[in-house]
């Protein structure tokens, strides 16, 4: 049994649904196909179904919100397997997994065999595959969510610039594996992938299966254009205000209460500790080039 839990799809992407459909009926594969109605309803169902079945096949038809969802929902990821079919607007850990859009991808399900896949844990129980963190990426994705009167890319360009404008930092102490230091950033990530944002390369040496988190941290400049035009075309890491820590466990502590952004998914943690947990979840992926 192939259990598909998806997100409501419009336009030019409404007939995936259909089509994954057919091709399981068309070659008689059991399967059952989840469409969710509201916000944490893709994380009740992976509860629901990790829950209730010994070892279960969990294929995603979304973006990274949905796919977070998911993870985050899963009892034992070690007993569970994902896939990812990409139909988000970002697709970023499809980019980093090699994962092709569309129909196509569910040939890698059919057909492929799974790969061990790092992913993020949290103290507090949430969970991540590609990056979390703090800084001006959760200021611009909180003023998207405020804005009512701009929508898609729109939005996102309005925040981008109200953002430019009154972003100042944020003064965090960050720790990686027990070395500390703490300054006001510009941004804050832990990395398992190496993009976010619709294919914003923070940290392009990123590895999902090599058992290490990135740590990328960057000073907030006086004038922050042209630090966030780096950051923009993947290129931050050269800048000389920018560090770069390999790591396997992060804490992140901001002075003031903060939000924070798990795969593009805000949450407001008690507490931001992070783990990699390696050779525990098996996803069906082209496998990296590492380990």
């Amino acid at each position: 049994m192939i259990y598909f839990i998806a997100k409501p799809l419009s336009g030019g992407k409404a007939k995936l649904h259909e089509k994954i459909k057919a091709r399981m009926e068309r070659e008689k594969i059991p399967y059952r196909f989840f469409v969710t109605a509201h916000k944490g309803e893709d994380t009740l169902l992976a509860r629901k179904i990790s829950a209730e079945e010994e070892s279960p096949v969990i294929v995603v038809v979304g973006g990274d919100g949905t796919l977070n969802g998911v993870l985050r929902g899963l009892v034992d990821p070690a007993k569970c397997t994902l896939g990812l079919i990409p139909a988000g607007t970002g697709n970023d850990f499809a980019a980093v997994a090699n994962i092709p859009h569309g129909i196509a991808a569910l040939d890698l399900v059919l057909k492929g065999e799974p790969v061990y896949t790092d992913y993020i844990a949290f103290s507090d129980g949430l969970r991540s595959l590609n990056i979390a963190g703090v800084g001006i990426d959760v200021d611009i994705l909180l003023r998207c969510e405020r804005m009512k009167h701009a929508h898609g890319k729109s939005k996102y360009f309005f925040a981008l610039l109200a953002s430019l404008r009154k972003f100042r930092g944020l003064r965090v102490t960050v720790t990686a594996d027990g070395k500390s230091d703490t300054g006001n950033f510009l941004v804050a990530s832990v990395c398992n992938g190496r993009q976010y944002g619709g294919g914003i390369r923070i940290c392009p040496p990123a590895k999902i299966d090599d058992g290490k988190l990135e740590l990328v941290y960057v000073d907030c400049p006086k004038h922050i254009l042209g630090a966030l035009i780096k950051l923009m075309r993947g290129k931050v890491l050269s800048l000389p205000i920018a560090r770069h820590v390999f790591c396997e466990e992060v804490v992140l502590e901001p002075e003031l209460p903060y939000t924070a952004q798990y795969d593009g998914e805000l949450f407001e943690p008690e507490r931001f500790e992070a783990k990699v947990i390696h050779r525990e979840l098996k996803m069906f992926r082209v496998k990296h080039e590492s380990l």
